[in-house]
């Protein structure tokens, strides 16, 4: 499950349970969607979001666990496009919430939780204690639209390359070099307070939320295409 917390113009959003690994299954989506939901709701010129968690993982992937205990091939098969579907809901959210994003990787992020980090404008990680591993090759699934295309936007070219067709386990200083987040810490308080940090001093540019997410919508065009995100016309204050 997940929390949400308001201050001021700050939202936090803290993944909660499971052990510390957050996988994602259906509760844990639906919890996080809502959540951003209410961020959406509740916006104003101003506003930021911030998302941390607890314990080893920031996020460890699909709960796998849930879509193995099906009774049946074809259950299995379902259950598991049905993660995919809540994934893909989970990007369209993020992109377009009205607001800047953060996201504070303060333990390992995996497959699906490399996909709900580089959901976010910025992404803090530990300096040594976090990796970016994306397991598809190792388990033979094929990552599908839209999350090629969301790589495509936040990744550049070999740094691409070795996160999905080398399977490498992505250090947070590697990350940094590589141009996949914007800075690392030493510790989880760190990069807590860090990205918390960020976002209050976005928050305090005080930036219009449907100008903010019309732009990010251009920087991310092809993405928006395929999630079906059409832009529109806002009038010039």
């Amino acid at each position: 499950m997940c929390s949400l917390e308001k201050r001021g113009n700050l939202f936090i959003l803290i993944l909660t349970g499971q052990n510390g690994e957050h996988r994602l299954n259906p509760n844990l989506f639906s919890s996080i969607i809502s959540a951003l939901s209410r961020a959406k709701a509740e916006s104003t010129r101003g506003s930021a979001l911030v998302t941390v968690s607890h314990g080893k993982f920031f996020c460890n992937g699909f709960d796998l666990d849930w879509v193995n205990a099906a009774g049946s091939d074809e259950e299995t098969q379902q259950r598991f496009n049905l993660l995919l579907d809540y994934l893909k809901q989970l990007v369209l959210a993020f992109i377009s919430l009205p607001m800047p994003t953060i996201a504070a990787v303060n333990g390992h992020a995996a497959a699906g939780g490399v996909v709900l980090a580089l959901c976010h404008d910025y992404v803090l990680m530990r300096r040594h204690r976090s990796v970016l591993y994306m397991i598809d090759l190792d388990l033979g699934i094929k990552i599908p639209e839209p999350f090629m295309a969301l790589f495509r936007a936040k990744i550049l070219g070999s740094a691409r390359r070795d996160l999905l067709l080398r399977g490498l386990k992505i250090k947070g200083e590697e990350a940094l070099k590589m141009g996949i987040v914007a800075a690392v810490y030493d510790g989880e308080e760190e990069v807590t307070n860090s990205g918390i940090e960020m976002a209050d001093d976005l928050a305090k540019r005080n930036w219009h939320g449907e100008f903010y997410v019309e732009i990010r919508k251009g920087l991310y065009s092809e993405l928006c295409d395929i999630l079906g995100i059409a832009s529109k016309a806002i009038a010039t204050p």
